[in-house]
C-alpha cells in the first residue's frame, strides 16, 4: 500500500531548481529552450527575485543552463563525456582512431623541445633535456573538448621520425607507431585526475577569452613498458563543463 506523498521540505531555490532539472533531464525542456526570467519566476513561485536568482544560479554551476546577457537562461546541450588520454589509447587500439563519437581533432603540432621541469620529474630527465613535445585540440559539435599533449622521450624520434613532426600521425597513435618500431608495448599505465582554476595558459590552449575564471579537470597518463621504462606522459586539459564518465564491472 502507497503512504501519502513524502513533504518537499527542501528550500524554496532548490525546489525550483530541482524542478526544471527534473523538466531538462526528462526532455520536456530541450537544449535552446528559454526559462522564465527572474521576475517571472519570482512571481510564479512566490519567493523573492534572490531565491529566484539563487535557484538560476545553482542549475548553472552543474552545467544545465546558461546566462545570456539581453536574452535569458537557456538550456545547454549535454556535454559529450571528457576521454582520458589512455581511454583514447584503448579506443585507438580496437578503432585506430582517437576520436570520441561526434569529435574531430586539429592544431596538431610537434617538436622536440626542452623539457619543463615538471615534465622532466616525470620522464627522469633533466631540465631543458630534450623531449618529443606532441600536442593537438579535439572538438565536437560543442567546441573543443580538450587540449591533449604528449610528452615522449627524445630516443623516439630515431625510431619514428614523425613524432617530431607537426603532422597528424598514420596507421595510429604515437604508442602503437612506437610499439612497432620498437618492440616496446604498454603493459602499465597509471592515470591521475586532479581539478584546478584554469591558468592564463590553460585558457590560451582551450580557447576561452583571457581572465576567465573556470574551473578545468586536468588527466594525466604515464604509460610504462615491461620494464617499467616510461614510453609517453600524457596531459589532457579538459573545457569547463565537459563531464568525466567511466563504467565499471561490479562483483557480487
Amino acid at each position: 500500500m502507497t503512504g501519502p506523498p513524502r513533504a518537499d521540505n527542501r528550500p524554496p531555490y532548490a525546489r525550483i531548481a530541482g524542478h526544471y532539472r527534473d523538466l531538462i533531464s526528462s526532455g520536456e525542456l530541450s537544449p535552446g529552450d528559454l526559462l522564465p526570467s527572474i521576475k517571472t519566476l519570482a512571481t510564479q513561485w512566490g519567493v523573492s527575485t534572490a531565491t529566484a536568482d539563487r535557484a538560476m544560479r545553482l542549475l548553472r554551476e552543474e552545467n544545465l543552463v546558461k546566462g545570456i546577457a539581453g536574452v535569458g537562461t537557456e538550456v545547454m546541450a549535454r556535454p559529450i563525456s571528457l576521454s582520458s588520454g589512455a581511454e583514447r589509447h584503448d579506443r585507438s587500439s580496437k578503432t585506430q582512431s582517437s576520436w570520441g563519437a561526434g569529435e574531430k581533432s586539429s592544431g596538431h603540432t610537434a617538436g622536440i623541445v626542452e623539457a619543463p621541469e615538471d615534465v622532466a620529474h616525470v620522464l627522469r630527465i633533466s631540465p631543458g633535456e630534450d623531449v618529443i613535445r606532441r600536442s593537438r585540440v579535439y572538438r565536437d559539435g560543442h567546441g573543443v573538448v580538450s587540449h591533449s599533449t604528449s610528452w615522449i622521450p627524445a630516443e623516439f624520434a630515431q625510431f619514428v621520425p614523425e613524432l617530431a613532426r607537426s603532422k597528424r600521425l598514420k596507421g595510429g597513435l604515437s604508442l602503437d607507431l612506437i610499439a612497432r618500431a620498437t618492440g616496446r608495448h604498454v603493459v602499465k599505465r597509471e592515470d591521475e585526475e586532479k581539478a584546478r582554476i584554469a591558468t592564463r595558459q590553460d585558457l590560451e590552449l582551450l580557447e576561452l577569452e583571457a581572465g576567465t575564471v573556470a574551473a578545468i579537470l586536468v588527466l594525466t597518463a604515464r604509460f610504462l613498458d615491461a620494464d617499467g621504462e616510461l614510453l609517453e606522459y600524457g596531459v589532457d586539459l579538459g573545457a569547463p563543463g565537459r563531464t568525466r564518465k567511466t563504467t565499471s564491472e561490479t562483483l557480487r
